[in-house]
């Protein structure tokens, strides 16, 4: 594997966490939305990852170790799924929302489970982009090295 495949794999681990962070902000957003039925109700979001593996791409290993040499090279995101856990129901009779039970449903998402997700991420895309400028650097070593 080449330096140059570095900045492909860093660089799809940041789209990755990006998608993540749009998926926890439509979640964060949505959090105290109403609805007066189960069914439009916002649920809670996850984005779902599959690591890319080199024959996925229709590439081969130039490398001695081809047969063994079955290192990821990417991430993608697979799909976004909804959260099945419940619903919150809430017997609020005054609520312009309710139904005729008096009962208003708000989404099943955790904005302290949100928020420690966000952190990850977030920290998942700046060590992403650390690994890119550390593959920049060595390139430029390289580059040096004939002078």
């Amino acid at each position: 594997m080449s330096l140059a495949n570095v900045f492909n794999i860093a660089g799809s681990g940041m789209s990755a966490q990006s998608t993540r962070l749009n998926t926890i902000s439509s979640n964060i957003a949505n959090a105290e939305t109403v609805s007066s039925s189960i069914d439009k109700t916002y649920r809670a979001r996850h984005p779902v990852f599959a690591t890319l593996m080199l024959d996925q791409q229709g590439q081969t290993s130039n490398s001695l170790f081809s047969g063994e040499d079955q290192a990821g090279v990417g991430v993608q995101v697979a799909g976004i799924v909804e959260d099945s856990s419940e619903l919150e129901m809430r017997y609020e009779p005054n609520h312009p929302a309710a139904n005729e039970q008096g009962y208003v449903y708000y989404p099943n998402v955790n904005i302290v489970e949100q928020m420690a997700d966000m952190i990850s991420a977030s920290r998942s895309f700046q060590t992403n982009a650390d690994i890119m400028a550390t593959a920049k650097t060595m390139m430029q070593r390289v580059l040096t090295l004939g002078q």
